[in-house]
């Protein structure tokens, strides 16, 4: 659901976060910029600043989001008769 005003903070990068694999366009209009990109870069920019996180551009979103899902081990039993 799009963001009837702009998004700013950490409700503006879960959403663009959340939006990335989507891509910038799709991610800056459910975050309430439109089609304004430059504004909607600018805006995750100073958010990232103001919460002490390195955030230059909306790529930098796309990575940081597939390394999180990467990390981890899957635990399961050997076999459904090991439940």
């Amino acid at each position: 659901m799009a963001s009837t005003a702009p998004l700013t903070g950490s409700e503006l990068i879960d959403c663009a976060r959340a939006n990335s694999p989507k891509g910038i366009k799709i991610a800056a209009s459910r975050c309430g910029y439109g089609e304004d990109i430059a504004a909607f870069e600018a805006a995750l920019h100073q958010a990232g600043e103001h919460l002490g996180i390195e955030i230059n551009r909306f790529e930098d979103l796309i990575h940081s989001a597939s390394d999180r899902q990467e990390t981890g081990i899957d635990v399961a039993p050997d076999s459904p008769s090991d439940l």
